[in-house]
């Protein structure tokens, strides 16, 4: 069954405290987060989680598992492959199939056709503040241009980054959207090719 998207949003941000905290969060630090104020209310969503196949409870404060994401597809929904690329080796092509790890399906509703897409996986912190973390899975659009303000995977001297791309009168850079200072900006002057454009990113379950 489909999460509404005030469910999502709460399924999203409870992944995310996973991912980054390495562990469940209390009742109490779901109230905080979610800026909820009931009790009532937070059980609410994780009921329908729980009904819907999401997450699975236990005993004890921390009790919630993940079972799945709500981005791959259900069985009864349209699906697209997408391939998962390992880390790119300089010199071989970044589709190249030696660089696909696996294929996972992904919800037509998410992955929309007639473009093509590939996952990869996030390394460091320079993107957490568009809410892109350490290890996530980046859904990206295979296209060769980009908007200034995108969100873009590019391959400089073969090696792939995502930052935010921004165009400027007399030059292009390569900006992090990080609350780690110690990210700076790329000003490109080496040969640069965009590979596509990120869609979302997801914890991996």
């Amino acid at each position: 069954m489909k999460l509404t998207q005030k469910q999502e949003k709460f399924f999203n941000i409870l992944m995310d405290y996973i991912h980054r905290e390495k562990i469940p969060p209390t009742n109490r630090e779901i109230l905080k987060m979610m800026g909820l104020k009931s009790p009532r209310s937070a059980a609410q969503y994780l009921d329908a989680l729980e009904e819907r196949g999401y997450i699975q409870r236990g005993k004890g404060a921390r009790n919630i598992k993940i079972i799945k994401s709500p981005y791959e597809a259900s069985d009864s929904s349209k699906t697209i492959k997408v391939p998962i690329l390992g880390h790119v080796p300089c010199g071989v092509p970044f589709l190249a199939e030696e660089n696909i790890e696996r294929n996972v399906a992904i919800s037509e509703k998410i992955a929309k056709p007639p473009y093509k897409y590939f996952m990869l996986r996030a390394v460091g912190d320079s993107m957490n503040k568009a809410g892109i973390n350490d290890g996530d899975l980046v859904l990206v659009r295979q296209q060769l241009t980009a908007n200034s303000g995108d969100a873009v995977v590019a391959l400089i001297d073969d090696e792939a980054t995502i930052k935010e791309l921004r165009l400027h009168k007399d030059h292009i850079t390569l900006e992090p959207n990080s609350i780690n200072p110690v990210h700076c900006p790329i000003v490109l002057e080496r040969d640069f090719r965009i590979q596509g454009i990120v869609v979302r990113s997801m914890p991996e379950l």
